[in-house]
């Protein structure tokens, strides 16, 4: 292998306000993918049509649609990235990428990226940090050792390790292989220079809410620490909406808690997952490093 071939995989649903922008980006990089499999999920706008006018300029590009009746939630997005991902089985590759349907980045983010992996043997998993749309100098906080969904990148090995992204319905497939990856033995490495900009704007008052009630009952069911969450929570209560996002997340999670709701992952999963969790708690409390954030 020569080190430089990437294929990406993309799962959109009605995009069209877009999707150019993110291919624009792609195909003005100065290292292109090898194949972009780009998964129309059930678009009934022109998401295909966009697609599909870009593919017959660039050969690299393609279209797999998804048709059928079937739940809109995070598990459905994240099989359809699997889709995408098995239809590459022909392809020839070192690297792999999940591109959100709604960024823009860099003409060299992803020679950039590459030339982190060459550096580093056992990084099998990073990504660029993300920056809001529109809110100059904004970024979503991450701890250097998280991914966030948007960027995640992985060499071949580590991504064929983990199976593909496990499909969770409540989300944290990105925070899942994350930790997935450690517990094979690989580095997880969040790039703060190399920037992805986020397009699409941020959700009114009510699906920030919906959202953050979303984000705890996900925490619950990857199994995190009660006393992570609630500092995670403190973290955040400065975060739009002020305070009440911070408890309308914290009541997700306990409500699941004292439901007794299942858990979506393994116990060993959960055990590491808790080791890497008291340990960042330890160094915050210290001062050494900050909580983990990944979306």
């Amino acid at each position: 292998m020569n080190g430089n071939r990437y294929v990406l995989v993309t799962a959109a649903c009605n995009e069209e306000r877009y999707i150019a922008r993110t291919i624009e980006s792609v195909v003005s990089q100065t290292v292109l993918p090898k194949r972009w499999v780009i998964v129309s999920d059930g678009s009934v706008d022109n998401t295909d049509g966009i697609v599909q006018a870009y593919s017959q300029q660039h050969r690299f590009i393609r279209l797999l649609r998804i048709s059928g009746d079937h739940p809109r939630n995070f598990a459905a997005q994240a099989k359809a990235i699997n889709r995408g991902w098995k239809s590459l089985q022909d392809a020839e590759y070192d690297f792999i990428g999940n591109l959100d349907a709604d960024v823009s980045f860099e003409p060299t983010y992803f020679s950039d990226l590459l030339g982190r992996f060459r550096d580093d043997p056992r990084l099998g998993l990073a990504g660029g940090c993300i920056k809001e749309d529109g809110l100059s100098g904004h970024y979503i906080q991450t701890d250097m050792t998280s991914v966030p969904h948007t960027t995640q990148f992985f060499r071949r090995q580590c991504f064929e390790q983990l199976g593909g992204y496990r499909p969770l319905i409540f989300g944290g497939s990105d925070t899942c292989a994350c930790v997935m990856a450690r517990m094979n033995g690989w580095k997880v490495r969040l790039f703060p220079d190399l920037i992805v900009y986020h397009r699409r704007p941020l959700s009114s008052a009510g699906g920030v809410l919906e959202g953050r009630i979303r984000e705890g009952r996900m925490d619950y069911s990857l199994g995190y620490l009660p006393a992570f969450e609630l500092a995670r929570c403190l973290r955040r209560i400065k975060q739009a909406p002020r305070v009440i996002g911070s408890f309308v997340r914290c009541a997700g999670f306990w409500s699941s808690y004292i439901q007794f709701r299942e858990r979506l992952v393994t116990r060993e999963y959960i055990s590491f997952s808790r080791r890497e969790q008291w340990r960042k708690l330890y160094a915050t409390l210290r001062g050494a490093n900050s909580l983990s954030e990944s979306e």
